[in-house]
């Protein structure tokens, strides 16, 4: 059974760090690309970061460039999100992703669109607060 399981929310100051944690069972995350995800209330999920499991290649929502770093170590089976200088608007659901079928070659072009991803874990939430 595929699960995909995050941990490492919680609230910060404005310009803080956190770390997100995803913990994959059920299949070999080394063998996917892996995606974080971010949703506020009453908006869509948008794409934050993803990286590929065919050569060292990350992308970067444009929102998040700079400030956010995705990485994943495979023995583990784990990825995670490193988060830093985060702002206000940053807070949402957190969620890690990935697709049997359309991430299994790298990050696609579209990596962004939440509906090319199959499995989920149920989210994390982030707050920023002062």
């Amino acid at each position: 059974q595929v699960q995909l399981v995050e941990s490492g929310g919680g609230s910060v100051q404005p310009g803080g760090s956190l770390r997100l944690v995803c913990v994959a069972s059920g299949f070999k995350l080394g063998e996917f690309a892996m995606a974080w995800f971010r949703q506020a209330p009453g908006k869509d999920r948008e794409g934050v970061a993803c990286i590929s499991n065919v050569d060292a290649n990350t992308y970067y929502g444009d929102s998040v460039k700079g400030r956010f770093t995705v990485s994943r170590d495979n023995a583990k089976n784990t990825v995670y999100l490193q988060m830093n200088n985060l702002k206000p608007e940053d807070p949402d659901v957190y969620y890690c992703a990935t697709d049997p079928i359309l991430l299994i070659n790298g990050c696609r072009p579209s990596w962004q669109n939440p509906r090319e991803a199959e499995a989920w874990g149920q989210g994390t939430q982030v707050t920023v607060s002062s």
